[in-house]
């Protein structure tokens, strides 16, 4: 019999008497580096501190630690459990061996040994766990890999959210810093109405980073708005405020025409659709395109609504100053059941601070509102160039 591919694999035996351990160690010496431990104690030791065996013999029947108790220590060990494990004995009862077995030994064999038995039993168990280390290393890698393309598809998905929203922000008087702020005070309000009974079942971990990855595109529909309605420093006409109420329709349909290329529903999308279809409605129902009142405005729009309010009011833009915290926390507590969700109102209201800490974290330089400035200027429809 020929072990030449097993030639270097490393075999632990572990038994009590002297006699036993000679015999085998001459038996396997010629195919195998062998390894002994007269003592279960021993074996643990090799095993936890050495290098670890590929295969194991182990006697039942041993002063102190027994063969089951061993076993049983290997099988708790991180990394250690999948070590193969033959028990070697003269226990030769049916229950026994079942008793091995159950304890998740891969063989039972009786003594007096049968020298051509035990090593072809080794030479079957080692090809099995190799064959075992393969594909776990195979399933390991295949795992990585689909975990490096999730990884690279969804900084692609962010990267062409961001890029869509900054799009339509070049043509806004909001900054980019609108956006970072306003996908923060969703995620906030979000978190702090995750335990509520009204929201708990939607605003699920997975959920709420939909919110955060959405909240975005909630103003992709001003792209469709004419530079002389949406680039205008004062207030709207009727007719003109008509048109800029249009923007959340647009949004709505463009990314519903994107998500309709993909032909598969997409989670982000379908938040991102309510965010942008519905943040301009109110709660009770004289908001726009719809009026939709109370529950009938999607969850996603709700919290947007406050977190676009409160931007709108603090924030600086190019034409006017931005309006102290506390007054914006006042107008939004005004608008209690009348503008917005109740409940959401008062989540608002329990972190406002935390609006604030974002607002100034995320807030806009001196040199970022000139630049949108500047930006705008190249924009702007000629009578109000003239008029500047």
């Amino acid at each position: 019999m020929t072990h030449t591919s097993d030639s270097k694999k490393t075999i632990l035996v572990v038994d009590d008497t002297p006699d036993n351990l000679a015999l085998i160690f001459a038996l396997l010496n010629p195919y195998y580096k062998v390894k002994i431990a007269n003592s279960g104690e021993k074996a643990l030791q090799l095993i936890t501190q050495g290098e670890r065996p590929d295969l194991i013999l182990l006697d039942i029947m041993m002063p102190g630690m027994d063969g089951y108790q061993v076993l049983s220590h290997i099988k708790a060990m991180q990394d250690a459990e999948l070590l193969p494990v033959i028990f070697l004995t003269a226990m030769n009862s049916n229950e026994d061996e079942e008793k091995g077995l159950q304890l998740g030994a891969v063989d039972y064999i009786t003594k007096p040994i049968s020298p051509p038995l035990l090593l072809a039993r080794i030479k079957t168990h080692l090809q099995l766990k190799t064959q075992s280390d393969w594909l776990r290393d195979q399933n390991a890698y295949l795992d990585n890999e689909v975990k490096l393309r999730t990884a690279e598809v969804m900084a692609i998905q962010d990267v062409t959210i961001l890029a869509m929203a900054s799009l339509a922000e070049t043509r806004d008087n909001e900054t980019g810093n609108h956006i970072r702020r306003t996908q923060n005070y969703v995620k906030a309000l979000a978190l702090q109405l995750q335990q509520h009974p009204r929201f708990s079942q939607y605003l699920t971990n997975q959920q709420i980073e939909i919110l955060y990855k959405s909240a975005p595109l909630h103003d992709i529909g001003k792209v469709g708005i004419p530079d002389r309605i949406l680039l205008k420093p004062g207030k709207f006409t009727p007719d003109e405020f008509e048109i800029m109420k249009t923007h959340s329709v647009l949004g709505y349909n463009a990314i519903a025409h994107a998500e309709q290329q993909l032909s598969t529903p997409v989670d982000f999308l379908s938040c991102a659709k309510e965010i942008a279809l519905s943040h301009q409605e109110k709660w009770d129902g004289s908001g726009y395109p719809h009026a939709l009142k109370g529950d009938e405005i999607p969850v996603s729009a709700r919290l947007m609504a406050v977190a676009d309010v409160y931007d709108a009011l603090i924030s600086r833009r190019v034409y006017k100053e931005g309006m102290p915290h506390e007054k914006a926390v006042s107008i939004i507590r005004d608008g209690r059941g009348q503008h917005f969700d109740p409940d959401i109102t008062d989540a608002f209201l329990a972190i406002h601070e935390e609006f604030y800490a974002i607002a100034t974290r995320f807030g806009d330089s001196d040199k970022e509102l000139e630049d949108k400035a500047a930006t705008l200027a190249k924009f702007a429809p000629p009578s109000d160039k003239q008029q500047d």
